[in-house]
């Protein structure tokens, strides 16, 4: 089960809105078929491991990080896939909470005959397909929010230097970052700051996630990086309230972006949990975000911040750098809502991993 959790993991940020289920077939106590989603969310990591297995998938059991699905939909279903090649035996990590599913997958093995073993390697699989079960049972995506911090906690100088704070071993890790997610956000100050284009590079990747703006007015320059080539496999969507001008929303339509109107918040902004809700109901399961300090800080008011993952470098900005957060109004000191995953060395910084207390266990309570 761990190797199909493992083999799953390598669907993530390119098989949206599916999950990234993998699947191990073994026989014998040998492996005869591994297989997880494929890009675009088919063929599934069932029927896949299934066409390497052949004729040696009849007898065996199959591990599956996820329960079969058993709906007909652009493909059919995976749970009869599995009775009509003959599996013995099949072993699962979760129920899968689509209501599409939601134990029919486990209930048709059943009644075909098929031994079935559920509970397996549980909170693996929900780490692993977080960001799916969160968008099913919540209808928002999983959010990381990535910070490149000084030692004090700053993200640029006092006259807005911030190129780099990090270095390269650290930008290629967020590279890494932003291929494993389906889409990466920033907010318009950060993009008038910094003029970030938030491809993937450097990795060999063919695909790239989709490339997300929130822009009340929708006063993004088209002379900025991250509007050109918009036809090249890097999509742009830009979340704007409704005040934006409509010949602007006609405008980026044009030039192949997609404007979405969300509401705002009390202060004129976008409120994240409807941009987030918007997100979601188009089928987007992981975003990365990648600031500034006013979107961080609106994400993490509203406790949506699932992952968050730090960048430490050797600089000392002192107190008139820019903070990498704007104000949160916290006056007393609570329960931590953070907890440690681990850290490790990328080049000269530190990369620390935090996840929000009890996320992703309190899925459970939900599927």
């Amino acid at each position: 089960m761990r190797l199909a959790i493992a083999l799953g993991a390598r669907g993530l940020g390119r098989v949206w809105p599916n999950p990234a289920v993998g699947c191990v077939l073994v026989r014998d106590g040998v492996i005869v078929g591994r297989g997880w989603t494929q890009p675009g969310g088919r063929p599934h990591a069932e029927v896949h491991a299934l066409a390497q297995a052949g004729a040696a998938a009849r007898g065996a059991t199959a591990y599956v990080s996820l329960e079969p699905c058993a709906h007909h939909g652009k493909t059919p279903p995976c749970a009869e896939a599995l009775i009509t090649a003959g599996v013995a035996r099949v072993v699962t990590a979760l129920t899968d909470p689509d209501p599409r599913v939601a134990g029919r997958g486990h209930e048709k093995l059943r009644a075909a005959g098929i031994a079935l073993t559920t509970g397996i390697e549980t909170e693996a699989a929900l780490s692993g397909n977080a960001g799916f079960l969160m968008r099913v049972q919540r209808g928002r995506p999983m959010v990381t929010l990535k910070l490149a911090l000084t030692l004090d906690g700053r993200i640029a100088t006092a006259g807005g230097a911030s190129r780099w704070i990090t270095g390269p071993q650290a930008r290629r890790q967020v590279h890494l970052m932003r291929a494993r997610h389906d889409a990466v956000l920033v907010g318009a100050g950060t993009l008038r700051a910094d003029d970030p284009d938030l491809r993937v590079r450097e990795l060999g990747v063919t695909h790239q996630p989709l490339r997300i703006v929130t822009d009340s007015r929708l006063e993004l320059s088209a002379d900025a990086r991250l509007a050109q080539g918009l036809a090249d496999n890097a999509p742009l969507w830009l979340l704007h309230g409704p005040e934006a001008p409509q010949a602007r929303q006609e405008f980026w339509r044009a030039r192949g972006a997609l404007p979405l109107v969300v509401s705002l918040d009390a202060g004129g902004r976008i409120d994240m949990a409807a941009a987030l809700q918007a997100l979601g109901a188009r089928g987007v399961t992981r975003v990365l975000c990648e600031g500034g300090g006013g979107l961080a800080a609106s994400l993490l008011r509203a406790g949506l911040v699932d992952d968050l993952v730090i960048f430490s470098a050797g600089h000392v900005f002192g107190g008139d750098g820019l903070a990498a957060l704007a104000s949160l109004g916290i006056t007393a000191i609570g329960e931590k809502p953070f907890t440690l995953l681990g850290s490790q060395r990328c080049g000269e910084d530190l990369m620390h991993h935090w996840r929000r207390c009890a996320f992703p266990l309190d899925l459970l309570t939900e599927s």
